[in-house]
């Protein structure tokens, strides 16, 4: 597991900016020790998703530790979503091989979206949902063999853009409220907002990354202060 984490901090490390730290743990390993009211997050759940919230928080913890921050608790809202400590903002992902997470303590960066998803084809079923007209458009011009998995790649930027503004916004928006611009030979992507929400404008274009590392797409999105 040791060669896995250095193979996220060469590949995935890089999308973010230098004031951005990374870390990883592996969610099949034993139940990490958790931090204060972290433990009522997994008071009713499967054991399996309980060594996933663990992961979680300990890749969190490394973070903080490379930003040479001491470890805090990262407690759960009743939308599930991180509460991040004060003066912290990060993004948490994981598969169930893999758990990563992204923190910063950079008061410019106003939030990050991070998404971690195995590198298979989008079911078929959900294409409709996850892509718009224009997504549609830019798959068809790929080979047919490859429109699956790169759909994959869209809805896994699209997560990373939903994590980053719902940080900003609280607010729930569908896959539709973001069309993509992927350039394949960059790693990089433009989601273009289809609607306002609390503090991004509609047609507000953010620029994220990704990277295809073995069996996974990870993408990364970066908000940063308009000053920043």
């Amino acid at each position: 597991m040791t060669q896995q984490r250095f193979a996220f901090h060469d590949f995935a490390r890089p999308l973010f900016s230098d004031r951005v730290a990374l870390g990883w743990a592996d969610p099949t390993a034993p139940m990490p020790r958790l931090m204060g009211d972290e433990v009522l997050a997994i008071e009713h759940v499967a054991p399996s998703r309980a060594r996933e919230f663990g992961a979680g928080r300990a890749a969190v913890r490394q973070a903080m530790e490379a930003l040479g921050q001491p470890p805090r608790p990262v407690l759960q809202g009743d939308d599930r979503a991180p509460i991040w400590p004060a003066g912290l903002t990060g993004s948490i992902t994981h598969t169930d091989r893999d758990a990563l997470a992204v923190v910063s303590d950079d008061p410019e960066i106003r939030a990050l979206g991070l998404d971690m998803e195995p590198a298979t084809p989008l079911c078929p079923d959900l294409w409709d949902s996850v892509c718009t007209l224009a997504d549609r458009h830019w798959l068809a011009s790929l080979g047919p063999t490859q429109r699956g998995y790169f759909a994959k790649l869209v809805f896994c930027a699209k997560e990373a853009v939903y994590k980053a503004q719902y940080q900003i916004s609280r607010t729930v928006i569908d896959f539709h409220a973001v069309v993509l611009v992927i350039d394949l030979h960059t790693s990089r992507f433009t989601a273009v907002m289809q609607q306002e929400v609390e503090g991004i404008a509609r047609g507000t274009h953010i620029e994220g990354r990704f990277t295809i590392l073995g069996n996974a797409f990870i993408s990364a999105v970066e908000l940063r202060d308009k000053a920043g």
